[in-house]
C-alpha cells in the first residue's frame, strides 16, 4: 500500500507539474490586421503568399517580447479599423497614423515610427509645389481611408479630391492624367519608386513639398483594453532597447 501510495503521489506530481508547464508556455494568439498593398510596411509576397513587411516584422518582435503570438490576417486599409471595432481581429500593424480623430475610436500604443506626407507628381510637371495651396483648383487624389484624404477635404481649396483603393491605382490615374497630383505615405511611395521603378514610370516625389499631416505609427488596439495595451507597449520598450526595432527599420530601408 505505501508503494502504491508513493507512485500515485508522484504520477500526481507529474500531471500537476506538466499541467503548470502548459498554463506557463501558453500565450494569447491575437489576430493582427494589416494591408497587402502598403509596401514596405506591409504588402503580400506573392512568390510566397506571406505577408511581409516592417510592420510585420515589428509586431512579430513585439508579441515575442511582449508575451503574445500573432496571426496576420489582411485587409483592405479602409476596412482595418472596422474590423478591430467589430472584433474581426484583435490588433492593427500597418501605416496607420495616430490622429485625433482616430484616437476617438480606437487606442493606440506608443510611437513606433513616424512621417509624412509625400506628394506624387509626373515626371514632366517641373512646378515647384511647397504647400496644398499650390494645387488650388486641380484634382487630385490620395488612398481611402487616409489621413491624407482627410486634411485634403478639410482643407479645401481643390476641383476635386478623389480617393483610391490603393496606390497602385492613384498612381495608373495620375500618370494617366487623369488627376493632377496625389497624396500618399512618404516612405511607401519613396520605397516604390527606389524598388519598383517599372510601376512607378513616369512619376516622382515633389522635394520641394513640406508635409503637414506629420504623425506616428503605433500598434493600433481597441478602446478599454488595458491589459493588451500593456502587452504591446511592453514589447515595444523591449526591441527598442535591445535595438530589435533599429535593426528592423534598417532592413526596410526606413532609416
Amino acid at each position: 500500500m505505501h508503494k502504491k501510495f508513493q507512485v500515485l503521489t508522484l504520477v500526481c506530481a507529474i500531471t500537476a507539474g506538466l499541467m503548470g508547464s502548459a498554463s506557463v508556455v501558453a500565450e494569447p494568439v491575437y489576430k493582427v490586421g494589416a494591408t497587402a498593398t502598403g509596401i514596405p510596411f506591409t504588402f503580400l509576397n506573392v512568390k510566397t503568399g506571406v505577408t511581409e513587411g516592417m510592420m510585420i516584422d515589428a509586431i512579430q518582435a513585439i508579441g515575442k517580447a511582449g508575451g503574445f503570438e500573432t496571426d496576420i490576417q489582411q485587409s483592405v486599409f479602409a476596412a482595418l479599423i472596422p474590423s478591430l471595432t467589430s472584433n474581426k481581429i484583435d490588433l492593427i500593424s500597418a501605416a496607420m497614423l495616430k490622429t485625433p480623430v482616430r484616437e476617438k475610436v480606437v487606442q493606440f500604443s506608443d510611437p513606433i515610427y513616424s512621417y509624412g506626407e509625400g506628394l506624387i507628381l509626373r515626371e514632366d510637371d517641373n512646378t515647384v509645389y511647397k504647400s496644398m495651396d499650390d494645387l488650388a483648383g486641380e484634382v487630385v487624389g490620395a488612398q481611402v481611408g487616409s489621413v491624407f484624404i482627410e486634411a485634403l477635404n478639410k482643407h479645401g481649396g481643390f476641383k476635386e479630391v478623389r480617393s483610391y483603393d490603393s496606390v497602385a491605382d492613384m498612381m495608373s490615374d495620375l500618370r494617366l492624367g487623369r488627376i493632377k497630383a496625389a497624396f500618399g505615405d512618404h516612405p511607401i511611395v519613396a520605397y516604390q519608386m527606389a524598388t519598383n521603378p517599372r510601376a512607378t514610370k513616369g512619376l516622382k516625389l515633389s522635394s520641394t513639398y513640406v508635409p503637414v499631416v506629420v504623425g506616428d505609427v503605433c500598434i493600433v488596439l481597441r478602446k478599454d483594453d488595458p491589459e493588451t495595451l500593456a502587452q504591446v507597449n511592453k514589447g515595444i520598450a523591449a526591441i527598442k532597447a535591445d535595438g530589435s526595432l533599429e535593426r528592423i527599420i534598417k532592413q526596410w530601408k526606413l532609416n
